[in-house]
């Protein structure tokens, strides 16, 4: 494996590199040529695989389905008899059970009862559903023009062909995905080990739970919001609670998350005028950038490497306000964990609604505004804020179910204006 960049060799490759004034998109170009993903393997068996990621390719050792077959309970027939124009009679010569192939012959306009599943006979390549004819002892009718040569038959394959790639190296591993491996025959899967991330929270106003309030203190929220999410994407999560804002305490911190895990996640001590220890001691133990990044909420967060013996960690330094924490991790880094997942994970799509109020905005900035998403009486997506967007504020993010994002260069919206709206899936 190559040695990972320097951050100044980051900075150098990227055109107009600013720390002092980074845009929202430039983050993310950054956090590209930062993050090296992880390169251990596990294999697990496929009850363990939900959101694991692949980390070979799987090719399908045989076709699904094995055999052309029936897509429901009914009558195998030849297609080519069917008429256009006026009811076609059959004569029942046996009864086609899944599981089992029905090995006797059938001669013309002849017909074998079927069920789901089931191998379509020799030379029989239409099923007529039971609900469409009408039986009469041995012999079923079939009205003129209710079926096209073959319907209602599966073909060997059409799901999967054997020989042929069934996932891909970098796919996240969904219910289906597994079901899917499942039907392939595969009791295990080789995936990649989950990437360990170490996350505390900075700050001598920091209460833990369990510890008595006391005047200009406040309870941990970030500690749990970070811990959710992290959970959510699927790491193993080191939880190392409350340091305080002391040069000892802090560097005892950062080098044993170092020396275990592959990301720090920090809260509080990256913004202008706080206390200095954590930025100093980040400078102190890793090759880290202090950004100020156009965007609202979130504006200062530090990112770079930490180096603890001959294994460096992933550093993210998010500010102290709740919500910038939860924007600045779905924005910046939930994208970088999962690179370092090997998670060839499509961006977030962006959900188009109309908005319902004037939203203030001047170009310049990234705005990730909380809002509510609904339909309205046209069928339309329409959006509106949760009021209030202070970066303290909680509770906007529990009653909200999206992010409005106002792009960089985007000025002032209108009522009827369309925005771009970050849907949550679940990651928050």
């Amino acid at each position: 494996m190559t040695a990972p960049l320097s951050l100044q060799d980051i900075a150098e490759r990227l055109q107009g590199y600013d720390p002092q004034a980074l845009s929202a998109s430039h983050v993310t170009r950054f956090l590209s040529e930062l993050v090296q993903p992880v390169r251990e393997t596990e294999t697990v068996p496929i009850l363990q695989t939900l959101d694991r990621i692949l980390a070979r390719d799987v090719i399908s050792p045989i076709s699904v389905p094995p055999h052309d077959n029936s897509a429901m309970d009914g009558f195998a027939l030849r297609g080519e008899e069917l008429s256009a124009t006026q009811a076609t009679r059959f004569r029942i010569v046996g009864t086609a059970l899944a599981g089992a192939a029905w090995t006797g012959q059938v001669q013309a306009c002849e017909c074998v009862r079927i069920m789901t599943g089931a191998i379509m006979p020799s030379g029989l390549d239409t099923v007529a559903p039971q609900e469409l004819v009408q039986v009469d002892n041995d012999h079923i009718t079939v009205p003129a023009g209710v079926l096209q040569a073959g319907d209602n038959r599966r073909l060997l394959g059409e799901d999967l062909m054997a020989g042929q790639p069934a996932l891909a190296a970098g796919s996240r591993l969904t219910p289906a995905a597994c079901g899917m491996l499942a039907s392939l025959g595969l009791p295990e899967v080789t995936v990649w080990r989950r990437p360990r991330v170490a996350y505390f929270s900075t700050g001598d106003e920091i209460l833990s739970l369990g510890e008595a309030p006391r005047e200009g203190a406040v309870y941990d929220s970030n500690r749990y919001t970070v811990h959710g999410m992290l959970q959510r994407l699927g790491c193993e999560i080191i939880d190392m609670g409350v340091v305080k804002d002391n040069p000892a305490a802090l560097e005892a911190a950062f080098r044993e998350a170092a020396a275990q895990a592959d990301a720090i996640i920090t809260s509080g001590g990256v913004s202008v005028g706080e206390a200095d220890h954590t930025k100093a001691m980040m400078k102190k133990l890793g090759d880290v950038a202090f950004w100020r990044i156009a965007m609202r909420p979130g504006r200062p967060m530090a990112v770079g490497r930490i180096q603890q013996g001959d294994r460096s960690a992933l550093l993210f330094g998010l500010p102290g306000n709740p919500v910038a924490v939860m924007v600045t991790f779905a924005a910046f880094v939930r994208p970088a964990l999962q690179q370092l997942m090997g998670w060839q994970a499509p961006a977030v799509p962006m959900l188009k609604a109309k908005s319902l109020e004037t939203l203030r905005k001047k170009p310049g900035r990234t705005e990730y505004q909380r809002g509510i998403v609904r339909t309205n009486a046209a069928g339309e997506p329409v959006v509106s804020t949760t009021g209030n967007q202070g970066s303290g504020v909680l509770s906007s993010m529990v009653q909200a179910n999206g992010l409005i994002v106002l792009g960089h260069t985007q000025g002032q919206v209108q009522p009827g204006d369309w925005v771009d709206v970050m849907v949550f899936d679940g990651h928050l």
